[in-house]
């Protein structure tokens, strides 16, 4: 038998809803133990100017074996 690590990190893909990843995770046999978001940036140039915005978020799940 397959030895799985105690814990696991699952990351919302892009298209899948929070719902989705958490069935996945459950299929998986892991629970939800902690929710992180992470900001994403992107940097772009206005007026010569090099300028940090937000473009998205990551969201990462982090799975405990049950």
């Amino acid at each position: 038998m397959d030895k799985k690590p105690k814990k696991k990190k699952f990351e919302v893909q892009d298209g899948e809803t929070i719902s989705e990843c958490l069935d996945r995770m459950a299929s998986e046999g892991y629970a939800p133990v902690r929710r992180m978001e992470e900001p994403i940036f992107q940097e772009v140039k206005r007026n010569g100017k090099t300028e940090v915005e937000l473009y998205g978020q990551k969201i990462v799940f982090e799975g405990k074996l049950k």
